[in-house]
């Protein structure tokens, strides 16, 4: 039983080798890919950066040995921290919403006070 020869979806070229390669050579798959997922992963990388950074922004202020801190909503801000950023969120069951990146979050206590908390059994 006689295949078609395939070709490279990079550059067409003709591949050789085993049935179900695609690309001729590690150069042609790379570019492939990169450009494949180059469109849109320049956004999706930046905003997983920007969670990363919150998530450190937060870790920073919360000392290892503290559950909880205070601080000002413009001290994160004078960190880097994006606000419009979070991985997940938290209702109480009396209604406070706490915003996370990964495990580390805040909740508003006051328009310009928030309480840094490190995630536990709800995340």
């Amino acid at each position: 039983m006689e295949t078609q020869p395939k070709n490279c979806l990079a550059c067409g070229k003709q591949v050789k080798g085993r049935s179900d390669k695609k690309f001729c050579d590690d150069y042609c798959r790379n570019s492939f890919n990169n450009h494949a997922h180059g469109v849109n992963g320049g956004i999706i990388r930046n905003i997983n950066n920007d969670l990363k950074k919150n998530r450190q922004v937060l870790a920073s202020l919360l000392p290892k040995e503290q559950e909880t801190i205070k601080t000002l909503r413009s001290n994160l801000i004078d960190l880097g921290f994006k606000f419009r950023w979070m991985t997940h969120q938290y209702t109480t069951s009396k209604g406070q919403v706490y915003y996370f990146c990964y495990d580390y979050g805040y909740l508003i206590i006051e328009k310009d006070l928030l309480l840094v908390v490190r995630g536990k059994d709800y995340l």
